[in-house]
């Protein structure tokens, strides 16, 4: 989930990333049953904080090696395509728009980790079963160039609705549906919102008010988006983005502003929850159920804010200042079942495609 923003913005906190490592590398890491390596699948954004990962092999004897492979999107496709035969013990980074694929697929064994009780039942999308385990959660959401709206005495938009106003008009940037994680996430937000029979007709109305398509993340909030600190040359002040955009403006700033140069338009995100499991036919079993008990630990889920720019699921788990000075706490952020999802996922983007490219 969100590996288009943790990239962007991994410059910011490029001195606590524990990316490359294999903690203990150079060693043998094949697992086994036997084996004091457990083998960490995920995609190219996983990042932790390497004292933290020393602390997991402190306190239970197992080292971590990170397998990434890819976007979140690849590292899935190349875990279904060695399902029984796994790369490793425990894959991290399905979301719960890929989620069914994965459980259609039996690539996980069933494990209810440690520190479940303390993760609020609307994240544990297999509450039955426990094949998988909810890790962090984030929110895509439109972002406004705060100086933009300030100037023009405009009020920002709050909801979806709003982005279909005449006022807003040729104001939005979003990323094509079909090629980026938050242009279908916006997609499924408008899904959930208006229903099976009302999505079209809003997508109808906000190509009419003059929104914008790129191809992703990168280029909306970089090229075309007015407020980035990275950017900022664009003529868009409206960008699809993340709830945790603004935190990461500022978290270079030796000078801490009185609030982030973005807002987010807290009526219109969908809320994005990313799972652990447990591969089925793992050679490190036991290390594996280690390393997602560790995941949900308090340690674990203190440390993923500046690391992956999520919030961890954990209700006990602490968030740092930058997150409660910048970040937007989002009450209500719009769901779908991943069943829904993956039921329509493909027809949706095709309509979508068809009307608004």
């Amino acid at each position: 989930m969100n590996s288009q923003l943790r990239r962007a913005i991994s410059a910011a906190v490029l001195g606590s990333l524990a990316l490359s490592a294999l903690v203990g590398c150079g060693e043998d890491t094949k697992s086994g049953s036997d084996s004091k390596t457990v083998t960490l699948v995920t995609h190219d954004s996983f990042a932790a904080s390497k004292a933290v990962l020393k602390e997991f092999t402190k306190e239970t004897g197992y080292k971590v090696r990170v397998q990434a492979g890819g976007d979140a999107g690849a590292a899935v496709n190349q875990a279904i395509l060695s399902k029984g035969h796994p790369q490793g013990d425990v894959f991290f980074g399905v979301d719960n728009t890929l989620l069914s694929r994965t459980l259609d697929n039996d690539l996980f064994s069933p494990y209810p980790a440690k520190g479940l009780d303390k993760v609020p039942a609307a994240l544990q999308l297999d509450r039955a079963e426990h094949r998988v385990t909810p890790v962090d959660f984030g929110d895509i959401c439109v972002n406004y160039d705060r100086k933009y709206f300030a100037d023009k005495k405009l009020s920002p938009p709050r909801t979806l609705d709003d982005l279909t106003k005449p006022a807003y008009k040729n104001l939005l940037v979003t990323e094509n549906a079909a090629t980026s994680s938050p242009g279908l996430g916006f997609l499924l937000a408008t899904a959930a919102k208006y229903g099976d029979d009302g999505w079209q007709g809003y997508w109808k109305k906000l190509r009419a008010n003059g929104v914008e398509v790129v191809d992703g993340w990168e280029q909306a909030y970089y090229d075309r988006f007015s407020g980035s600190a990275g950017g900022g040359k664009g003529d868009r002040p409206l960008v699809v983005s993340y709830a945790s955009s603004p935190p990461a403006e500022v978290a270079d700033a030796k000078t801490k502003p009185a609030q982030a140069p973005t807002g987010v338009a807290t009526g219109t995100c969908f809320r994005q929850v990313e799972f652990a499991g447990l591969l089925n036919g793992a050679g490190n079993t036991k290390g594996g159920k280690a390393l997602l008990d560790f995941l949900l630990s308090k340690r674990f889920q203190e440390d993923v804010p500046l690391n992956m720019y999520v919030n961890p699921v954990r209700e006990d788990a602490k968030l740092p200042e930058l997150f409660t000075r910048y970040g937007a706490r989002i009450a209500d952020s719009a769901t779908l079942a991943p069943q829904k999802i993956a039921k329509n996922r493909e027809p949706w983007v095709k309509t979508w495609s068809s009307l608004v490219l």
